[in-house]
């Protein structure tokens, strides 16, 4: 049991306030690891919110550097920023918030040869903040296979998605969408475009779900795909099926190792 400080008290104390969190479940938060792949649009709200809540210990992984075209969405990087990899100017503002936590940056492209490795790095938990789909399906495909919960997330233009993936118990990202797409078939926001407030409203709701799979709060968006069109404010609820064929996560699985590509660069 965490022996709490005044300061601590006082921080986390409307969390503490919570039923369903409590003092135990700002323990198992402050215990929490989470690693967030991509700190643009998704990336910036969630590693902000997590390192507001206290989790202890982050990882956020990214191999671009700060642009000019970043700032409209991805609010954990400043004017001064530009030029500098994401992951520093990231670190910089979650430690700001919260000089206690453990900030472990990656500063480096994500591919079959390295995200296990950085996976078993001592995360519980996986954030998918990335805006293509070779990214997705290769974090997928890895968290089954390390048996580590993740959560999926994407946005273009006013519309987002997510849901939330428990390996062995629910419907992972191959059972709804079994392979990803050709090349340019869907268009990135970086072509289509995103209002960059849509962009902190799914990042805030992947957020969300890591600290309640972290404190055991309330029900998650498992089995659940999660859509919304923010023209109209639009909220729905698509039921998932997890699928006894799937290639990662069904009775016969056939991906037991990735498959050894880079993937593209994250610019959610």
């Amino acid at each position: 049991m965490i022996d709490f400080t005044e300061e601590q008290l006082q921080r986390y104390s409307r969390h503490i306030l919570l039923s369903d969190i409590g003092i135990e479940g700002q323990e198992k938060i402050l215990a929490g690891r989470v690693l967030v792949i991509g700190t643009g649009g998704l990336g910036s709200p969630v590693a902000l919110y997590l390192a507001a809540a206290g989790v202890g210990k982050i990882g956020i992984v990214d191999s671009d550097s700060v642009e000019l075209s970043n700032l409209q969405r991805q609010v954990i990087h400043y004017t001064k920023d530009i030029g500098r990899p994401k992951v520093e100017s990231a670190a910089e503002k979650m430690l700001a918030i919260n000089p206690e936590l453990s900030a472990r940056t990656y500063h480096e492209w994500i591919d079959a040869g390295n995200i296990r490795g950085i996976i078993r790095d001592g995360y519980d938990f996986v954030i998918d903040c990335t805006d293509n789909f070779t990214t997705k399906f290769l974090i997928n495909d890895a968290c089954i296979i390390e048996r580590v919960a993740f959560s999926h997330g994407g946005v273009l233009q006013f519309s987002g998605q997510a849901t939330t993936v428990i390996p062995c118990e629910s419907a992972c990202y191959r059972c709804v969408f079994s392979e990803a797409p050709p090349p340019d078939a869907v268009p990135t926001c970086a072509q289509a475009g995103v209002l960059g407030a849509v962009a902190g409203m799914l990042g805030t709701i992947q957020a969300v779900e890591s600290l309640k799979f972290l404190a055991g709060a309330g029900s998650l968006l498992s089995d659940t795909l999660l859509t919304f069109d923010a023209l109209t404010m639009n909220f729905r609820k698509v039921p998932l099926k997890r699928r006894k064929g799937c290639p990662v996560c069904g009775e016969h699985p056939s991906i037991l190792e990735l498959t050894k590509s880079i993937a593209p660069q994250c610019r959610t």
